[in-house]
Order: structure tokens, then sequence, then C-alpha cells
């Protein structure tokens, strides 16, 4: 299925969760927030929530400072 990474289309497995995504890319370990259709999804909620065809993701790398 076609979902929208960061403004590029992506072809991926049906049934694919946002951690898995991450693990896929290796962002897994990372510090990034996930933004799923302009809504950010909590960490909490990365294993539990599915992608579906046509949805706009963008992970964002945190950047800590002082």
């Amino acid at each position: 299925m076609k979902v929208w990474i960061n403004g590029e289309v992506y072809v991926i497995e049906s049934g694919m969760t946002i951690k898995q995504l991450l693990v896929v890319n290796c962002l897994d370990n990372k510090r990034v927030a996930v933004e799923l259709n302009k809504e950010i999804v909590p960490r909490s909620q990365h294993e539990t929530h599915y992608l579906r065809a046509g949805d706009l993701v963008e992970i964002v790398h945190a950047i800590g400072g002082g």
C-alpha cells in the first residue's frame, strides 16, 4: 500500500504499525516524534497503531540543545 513519509510516496506492507515502520527505517532507537495525518501519535501507541493506505506520516528527529 502507498503512504507518504516526510513528503515522499513509499510502498509498505499492509498491516504495518508505526513501530514496525520505525524499525524498518532504523529509527526505533532514536528520539523521534511521529505525526500521522497532522496529529502527533504518542510513543505509547506506536506498537498498536496500524498505518492505512494514503496516510501522511511525518517523522521528526528530536534534537536537544541548551
